[in-house]
């Protein structure tokens, strides 16, 4: 998923342009969906998407951020593994150090591998996950060189090693759970939003903005009368 441009609208999917070499292969199927400016670091529909992938049979879904930072962590609620990629170069050991970043990592793909800094990159990572103390799963670290294709059978084997210990220690039918809820507050609280913001409480709102930008009435007691209207209609 690109993100989506703030001043045209749109923005190409560089990333299936290049994937030349599996977008033929008649057991991979590519969907390229822009964010259209969700924040979380996915497409809003990008669950919705992984979904009708789930029930065609397809027996593994790869989800692509945009790229995340500290708070684009949508990920980590969606996935059941989720891989952080960093490069030797270009400031990502310092990304890397974002605690929410370090947080969702179940596993770490150092790329680009045969660059220089790429041991101390690795090296740097290991410090900073032996700041996070003992849990019962430890993320480690995989050296990759994508355009050689070398490691990509390590990465694989990793999160395979990964869902093993999901099933085993019960965390998987956890993950599940948790998602589920998060996903049904989710659409709650969108399915209320359109149904709060009606014509009535639009016109509402309206009319009183005035009152508003004189200072005569404060947000919050706007927003206390909006949901007043709201409770009693």
């Amino acid at each position: 998923m690109d993100p989506t441009s703030p001043f045209t609208g749109g923005a190409l999917l560089g990333d299936r342009v290049r994937m030349t070499d599996v977008e033929t292969d008649d057991q991979v199927f590519i969907r390229s969906m822009a964010s259209r400016g969700s924040l979380g670091g996915l497409s809003r529909t990008t669950i919705e998407a992984a979904d009708i992938l789930d029930a065609a049979g397809k027996d593994i879904v790869l989800m692509e951020t945009v790229g995340v930072g500290q708070s684009e962590l949508d990920i980590a609620g969606a996935a059941d593994t989720t891989l952080v990629v960093l490069v030797p170069e270009s400031g990502d050991s310092i990304q890397a150090m974002k605690a929410g970043l370090m947080e969702i990592a179940d596993s770490f793909v150092l790329n680009k591998a045969d660059r220089p800094g790429a041991d101390q990159a690795v090296h740097s990572i290991h410090m900073i996950l032996h700041m996070r103390g003992e849990s019962t799963w430890a993320p480690s670290v995989v050296k990759t060189v994508a355009i050689q294709g070398e490691g990509i059978e390590d990465v694989a084997q990793e999160i395979a090693k990964h869902r093993l210990y999901l099933e085993r220690s019960g965390e998987f039918d956890a993950r599940r759970e948790r998602r589920l809820r998060e996903r049904i507050e989710s659409l709650v609280r969108d399915r209320l939003h359109v149904d709060f913001w009606d014509a009535a409480r639009r016109s509402l709102l309206k009319d009183r903005m005035p009152a508003v930008k004189r200072k005569e009435l404060s947000p919050y007691d706007m927003a206390e009368q909006l949901v007043a209207h709201f409770h009693a209609h």
